[in-house]
């Protein structure tokens, strides 16, 4: 249905303001609770509802709409091809109108062929439920925990269905699923932060939204132990055993966690589970196959040396009839294996996340039943010659949706709208974790770094482009390979900051040329099929002369992992100075379409500028090269570029400006220092020399 699934994407995380002051007494004016069976109250006194079930849909639908929506979608959603589905429409909004509107105040708006609803100065649960969740549950104090999970009646819009109105069903559905897991969520801060006694009654309840989750049953037999309730831990690990099994799951783990924490003593059994599950990751760093979850190894968050970030790829929903097989299939295949091909992630592998599909598991139930840090999902359509695709990407644990996008591409080639699609999709979802990360890891203290976190800290340091924190970054990633000598990603960060090194003229060229090529070829032997080793070797042979070996070696670094950003722009910076000049602008746009907002998205343009000069185009080269030189932490080098290129398209003023922001910063900064950073061929040198000598620098 157009737009529909736009207005709502798989939930409601949009920011809606609903509960400003407006009533009598600065209270609400209205209070609409959807998180059980529909009730609205005014001024306290509840008030009848229409017996419509559509006009109770409607109402639902357009408080949590983030977007006014046509008459036409609106019909396409609620009737199935009536007789006059614009006369039922309006004669529901009629019934809508009685419910929220004030003879001062009309929340039923429609402007020209639209319909929104207007509930600023309303309370709506489910509203205030998604902005917590947006937020992040784990960031709420216990008070609003607290307020938030007895807010909770049921289910969301609990008894109301719709025959014969597929999309409002689907979206039903949909809203139900995401509420589900936000009450986990809330109920599982609030297990972690209370009393034990306190604890179990909100154990009890997650328990009943998330029967499969093995946290809660070993939260649940950690708080009995420590009460010293052994026989009722003994009594539920069995049923849940029993449990697990007749769902085809493998509960095996439970009891292997129930042993750890009785022989430690303690009720905390998280580092047994990884043990308990026992490893099984497949090629590409997928999990490997078996049964439905029998033997599918669980993410350790404590183990230092094995720890990645941990994803599910759910299957694409699309409108019935689904075709296995078809597109929206092919998609999640897609993603899935070039996820796994970037080999920072833990995968789960396509089997498992299909099975579970098969079975109507929604995304946020398989997440945790999975225990993954990350679950991916998002819905397929087809519209004529166009293909949308909506895709979110959450956290398991807070219910917190992280990314979303709207993705559309005209359906010329099926297979290569699916590639460009899948392309976009992997590399938002890869940028979108590893900031999240980065930013997670900064937030503790150095010295209880495991070796992902130390990893993370020092990429965050690492894309500041600045020298203390380049040395800042080294330590981390130092940090990292003492506790895991084989992380192959640390190895490649460690590599990145020698070559920043001697690439900015921070340290001695020569060591720190050798130190960069050591630690890239550290990297390919704890690694070889990690794209990011093959990078790093790149970077480090173009510093030793080697272009074709460097070229080559990025190359290796694209085919391991096509989606790879980074191996795409140093292709480009490559090739933009002694190489290919076409081709290097080609793999800019590309690692900018790939990545759009890039901490080395100045490297990007900068790249582009340079290959546009070598090609003569000199007033282009200009405005990419300004571009680069606007992006946060852009170097010296990258404002030079600016400053030679607008001196050769004949802009002499804004040349010298840009070249005396250059020498405040940096004094002593000449052409000497441009060309010695860079590996220009003879033509390329002279046309930056011309461009340095028009400002009067050479």
């Amino acid at each position: 249905m157009p737009g529909v699934e736009a207005s709502v994407v798989a939930g409601v995380e949009v920011s809606v303001e609903s509960a400003a002051p407006g009533g009598s007494g600065g209270q609400p004016a209205l209070r609409i609770r959807m998180l059980g069976p529909l009730s609205i109250r005014r001024h306290g006194q509840a008030l009848p509802l229409p017996a419509s079930r559509k006009v109770r849909g409607l109402l639902a639908w357009l408080a949590l709409a983030p977007r006014a929506a046509t008459r036409d979608q609106l019909c396409e959603l609620l009737w199935d091809l009536p007789n006059d589905p614009r006369g039922e429409l309006r004669w529901c909004l009629s019934k809508i109108r009685t419910l929220v509107d004030d003879p001062a105040r009309r929340r039923v708006a429609t402007p020209e062929d639209r319909v929104r609803l207007d509930l600023d100065d309303c309370f709506v649960d489910a509203i205030e439920l998604s902005r917590a969740a947006a937020s992040g549950v784990d960031t709420l104090e216990l008070r609003q925990l607290r307020e938030l999970a007895s807010s909770i009646d049921g289910d969301f819009l609990e008894g109301l269905d719709i025959g014969r109105s597929p999309h409002f069903n689907a979206w039903l559905t949909e809203q139900r699923r995401r509420f589900r897991s936000i009450h986990a969520a809330l109920l599982e801060q609030l297990a972690g932060r209370l009393p034990d006694d306190e604890a179990l009654p909100q154990l009890e309840r997650w328990l009943q939204l998330a029967p499969f989750d093995r946290q809660v049953h070993e939260r649940l037999l950690a708080v009995l132990l420590r009460q010293g309730r052994v026989r009722e831990a003994e009594e539920h690990l069995v049923a849940a055993e029993r449990l697990f099994e007749a769902d085809g799951l493998d509960g095996a783990p439970l009891r292997a966690a129930w042993r750890s924490a009785r022989a430690a003593g303690v009720g905390d059994t998280t580092q047994a589970r990884v043990a308990a599950a026992g490893p099984a990751i497949g090629e590409g760093g997928a999990a490997a196959g078996g049964g439905l979850l029998r033997g599918l190894p669980i993410p350790d968050p404590v183990a230092a040396a094995a720890r990645r970030a941990s994803i599910a790829v759910m299957p694409f929903g699309e409108p019935a009839p689904r075709v296995p097989g078809g597109v929206a299939d092919a998609l999640a295949h897609d993603v899935i294996t070039r996820l796994a091909k970037l080999r920072s992630l833990f995968v789960i592998a396509q089997g498992t996340v299909f099975a579970l599909h098969d079975r109507s598991v929604g995304p946020e139930e398989a997440g945790r039943m999975l225990n993954v840090d990350y679950v991916v999902s998002g819905s397929v359509r087809r519209q004529r010659r166009q293909l949308s695709v909506s895709v979110e990407l959450s956290e398991t644990r807070t219910a917190r949706i992280v990314w979303s996008e709207i993705l559309h591409e005209k359906i010329d080639d099926a297979f290569a709208v699916v590639d460009e699609i899948g392309n976009r999709i992997v590399a938002s979802v890869a940028g979108e974790i590893e900031a999240i990360e980065r930013n997670r890891a900064m937030l503790k203290a150095p010295g209880s770094l495991d070796a992902w976190e130390a990893c993370h800290r020092g990429l965050w340091h690492m894309y500041r482009f600045a020298k203390a924190d380049n040395e800042r970054a080294r330590q981390f990633f130092e940090t990292a390979l003492r506790l895991d000598p084989t992380f192959s990603r640390a190895w490649a960060g460690l590599s990145f900051t020698h070559f920043q090194n001697a690439f900015q003229g921070w340290a001695d060229r020569e060591p720190e040329i050798a130190r960069a090529f050591d630690a890239a070829g550290r990297s390919l032997m704890a690694d070889d099929r990690d794209p990011a080793a093959h990078w790093a070797m790149g970077r480090a042979l173009w510093l030793r002369g080697g272009h074709e070996a460097s070229v080559s070696e990025l190359a290796q670094a694209i085919e391991l992992s096509p989606n790879f950003a980074l191996a795409h722009y140093t292709l480009a910076f490559v090739q933009a100075q002694a190489g290919d000049a076409r081709a290097a602008i080609a793999s800019s746009d590309f690692s900018r379409r790939l990545s759009p907002f890039d901490p080395l998205l100045f490297g990007m343009l900068g790249s582009r500028a340079i290959a546009l000069v070598r090609l003569g185009r000199f007033e282009e080269a200009a405005q990419w090269a300004v571009r680069a030189a606007a992006r946060p932490n852009a170097h010296p080098h990258i404002h030079a570029i600016a400053a030679y290129s607008l001196a050769l398209a004949g802009a002499l003023d804004e040349a010298r400006a840009c070249m005396a922001g250059i020498r405040r910063a940096s004094p002593s900064y000449d052409v000497a220092d441009f060309l010695a950073a860079f590996r220009f061929d003879e033509e390329g040198a002279a046309l930056f020399r011309e461009g340095a000598k028009r400002i009067g620098l050479a």
